[in-house]
């Protein structure tokens, strides 16, 4: 089969759309025909190199896999042969207690496609059958590769780990990448009051007539958190949305209000944020990791897909033989939404 992967670490030169051997299946294994795959920054990592990354090459890319079920192993029931399906990214064990209690995210072996086990940048990809899901109506294969990642860890973020409330005031961080596209959304869902910045005035725009933010921020024109203080008259939002991390970590601390969250899902302007202590004491901050989501996340999340109340946000269609140029687009920032991936 086809396949975009990867022999070695580097640049966009390393990438490859190769012939390699079609994955194999076990017992408990469906095999997907892909018919798209959406990148994410993570691709640019793995491609880039990540510390203690440990890949077999040719290595796979691809997180965000919508196809067709080509073939089942003898132990899987209920799902058919010409199913249209979304593929859940996250790869557990299934049996650990974490895994029992639907906290699958916890697992200890935790797996993501595309990083630490062959993703879905291919014709064909195996993946357990605890990860098909089934399509939601009226989308198409690219629409549904723009949502099972990044709207599962936003998800997490939003509802799972900041338990936002109705009314609450939140500030979402880089409203053009996908996940922060998806978290405005999420918020919306609970009738917050959205504040969302962007690089762009043409991101914020965007970000306030397509997705619905109520306010919105250019942070490369203006200090977001004096922009935060004279939206709220001086009282702060409720939730912070995150995954820049270092470049806005202080106006961060700054922007919440008494007894506010901060949930932070990655750092790729940085990773050490200076904290002066007596905000977070003082003002009963909270300071709250994220890494993707569970299975039953993601479910909750395609509800509101199903019903069109979340949409996936697709910024450009490219073929997996011009993968070169979707990295390049997202390491420059030139995307609203994601770039999807299709075989040529």
């Amino acid at each position: 089969m086809k396949a975009l992967v990867i022999y070695e670490h580097g640049g966009v030169d390393k990438l490859c759309y190769d012939e390699i051997p079609e994955p194999p299946i076990r017992d408990s294994d469906v095999l997907v025909k892909v018919e798209a795959c959406a990148m994410n920054h993570l691709d640019v990592w793995v491609r880039k190199g990540l510390p203690h990354l440990k890949i077999e090459y040719p290595h796979v890319l691809g997180s965000d896999i919508a196809g067709v079920v080509e073939r089942t192993g003898r132990d899987v029931r209920g799902i058919e042969k010409g199913m249209r399906v979304l593929v859940s990214p996250g790869v557990t064990c299934g049996v650990c207690e974490h895994c029992l209690a639907g906290r699958d995210d916890l697992c200890r072996d935790y797996k993501i496609l595309g990083e630490n086990i062959p993703g879905g940048c291919a014709e064909y990809v195996a993946v357990p059958k605890e990860n098909i899901l089934p399509m939601p109506e009226g989308l198409t294969s690219e629409e549904g590769a723009a949502i099972p990642l990044v709207y599962l860890t936003a998800w997490h973020m939003v509802v799972v780990r900041g338990g936002i409330k109705p009314g609450e005031t939140v500030l979402v961080h880089a409203a053009g990448s996908g996940v922060g596209s998806a978290a405005i959304q999420i918020a919306k869902l609970y009738h917050a009051i959205v504040i969302a910045t962007a690089g762009t005035n043409k991101k914020v725009e965007r970000a306030k007539t397509e997705l619905g933010a109520d306010h919105g921020i250019n942070y490369k024109t203006h200090d977001f958190s004096k922009e935060i203080r004279a939206i709220t008259g001086k009282r702060g939002v409720d939730l912070i949305i995150d995954h820049t991390g270092e470049v806005n970590w202080q106006g961060n601390i700054r922007s919440l209000t008494m007894g506010g969250r901060l949930v932070i899902c990655g750092a790729t302007s940085g990773h050490e944020g200076m904290t002066d202590l007596r905000h977070v004491f003082f003002r009963r901050l909270s300071i709250l990791g994220s890494t993707m989501g569970s299975k039953a996340d993601l479910r909750e999340a395609l509800k509101h897909v199903s019903t069109g109340r979340l949409k996936p946000v697709v910024s450009k269609v490219l073929g997996m033989s011009e993968a070169a140029e979707g990295h390049r687009l997202l390491e420059e920032r030139d995307v609203f939404g994601k770039i999807v991936l299709i075989p040529d």
